[in-house]
């Protein structure tokens, strides 16, 4: 079983190289992901000199959105890859946001003293984290008494057309993964979550579920953007060659041909929101 910290330089190597990929298919993620950071931005109750934290930021979402509602208070937002944080400035920027900054840092070795923050965001990082329950207790630690997290996963492999028609291509022509290695329905079993929060002292823990939808011009174009940004997806095409991934492509191309409709391809998704205050 490998380590925390070769899980940890692992990922920061592969979200260093999707980086430009995320970039690239900036507006079609933003729009895919948006409901969920509202809703978690919704239960959060942001005040307008909120001292907000964005673990596992990427991009800079929830965490810039939040910024821009709290313009008398101060947002960073953390991730393991400084070119992902990168992207999350030059969108700041271009939207005129100031009061943020960026650390690069592991979600579960936070360098912020005990109680500093007013709210904590999670979207969709839960599920890498090689040690889910410390991270949860450093969450936890640099939240103010009365504070809140909030934090995002994926539903369960079913309830997610959007990668997994992709992923079962690629399961045809790879060996299957790690089991024990972090991967994106880690924390799809509903509590699951809520348990980690409760450990580490939260309460008025609650979950609820936010649909989602992928929207690309074309089978053709989802093929294109889930292969460029999707880390499962990246790593499994880099250990195959050029023949299996043209089976996998034409695969995905054809599922995801069954998902078209007036002109547009339109992938569901489900994913799962977890609150729980200090």
């Amino acid at each position: 079983m490998a380590s925390g910290d070769e899980i940890r330089d692992a990922q920061r190597a592969t979200w260093a190289g999707l980086a430009a990929g995320w970039e690239k298919w900036d507006a079609v993620i933003m729009d895919q992901l948006a409901p969920v950071g509202a809703a978690m931005i919704e239960r959060l109750d942001i005040a307008d000199d909120q001292r907000h934290l964005d673990i596992a930021a990427g991009t800079g979402e929830p965490g810039l959105t939040v910024a821009k509602l709290a313009p008398s208070g101060h947002v960073v937002l953390t991730d393991l890859a400084a070119e992902m944080l990168d992207i999350a400035t030059r969108r700041a920027i271009a939207r005129g946001i100031t009061n943020f900054e960026t650390t690069v840092c592991s979600a579960d070795d936070l360098p912020f003293g005990d109680a500093t923050f007013d709210s904590i965001s999670v979207r969709f990082g839960y599920m890498f984290f090689p040690d889910l329950a410390k991270a949860t207790t450093e969450f936890a630690r640099v939240l103010k008494p009365g504070g809140r997290l909030c934090s995002s996963v994926w539903g369960k492999p079913g309830e997610n057309p959007w990668t997994t028609i992709a992923t079962q291509a690629i399961a045809k022509e790879t060996a299957p993964p790690d089991p024990d290695r972090p991967n994106i329905f880690r924390c799809a079993a509903p509590g699951y979550v809520g348990a980690l929060y409760e450990t580490a002292g939260l309460h008025d823990v609650a979950e609820w579920n936010v649909g989602v939808e992928l929207v690309t011009r074309s089978p053709a174009q989802y093929w294109q953007m889930i292969s460029e940004h999707v880390a499962p997806v990246v790593s499994a095409l880099a250990q195959v060659g050029e023949p299996a991934r043209e089976r996998i492509a034409e695969a995905v191309i054809a599922e995801a041909g069954t998902y078209e409709e007036d002109g547009k391809v339109r992938l569901p998704g489900l994913a799962r929101c977890i609150i729980g205050t200090k």
